[in-house]
């Protein structure tokens, strides 16, 4: 009788342990699952935003141009408002998704992109050397931005070695 209550105790004990163990390699599952899901998404919305960014600005740089060779330019102001439009729905994403560097990094590129629109819809207003340096300015916020993102995705870490 003994040793059949120490085999049933063992078997109990195993199934126990079993359970346990189960449970824990589903929960890391799960969570290494989610983890995956959202960084894919935040990796999709990080590229939907800078590329709509880049958008605007082409738009703004043709309304420019086509300003300056005394063309038409309505066609471009009109891609670049549909751009401004969609970027600020993205840049909601992005605040939602993304950590607290990338939605300040973000924000400066908003800041600069909306200097620039600005400066389009008022071109004799800007000299051709202020563009370029709102440009170049744009640039140095979207390099931030790309920095903040590889971060936050973390792009370049080798796994399982802690930043």
């Amino acid at each position: 009788m003994a040793s059949q209550i120490i085999t049933l105790v063992g078997v109990l004990l195993g199934a126990v342990t079993s359970f346990f163990a189960t449970g824990l390699a589903e929960r890391a599952k799960f969570r290494q699952t989610m983890a995956t899901r959202w960084d894919e998404r935040k990796l999709d919305t990080y590229i939907e935003y800078i590329s709509c960014v880049k958008e605007a600005n082409r738009a703004a740089r043709q309304a420019v141009e086509a300003h300056e060779r005394g063309e038409d330019h309505s066609e471009a102001l009109s891609a670049m408002d549909a751009a401004e439009a969609r970027r600020s729905i993205l840049f909601e994403a992005l605040v939602l998704l993304g950590d607290d560097a990338a939605s300040q990094a973000a924000m400066t590129v908003n800041e600069r992109l909306w200097a620039i629109l600005r400066h389009t819809r008022e071109p004799s207003d800007t000299p051709a050397a202020d563009r370029q340096d709102l440009s170049v300015s744009l640039i140095e916020a979207m390099n931030t931005l790309h920095k903040a993102a590889r971060s936050d995705l973390a792009i370049g870490r080798r796994p399982g070695i802690p930043t």
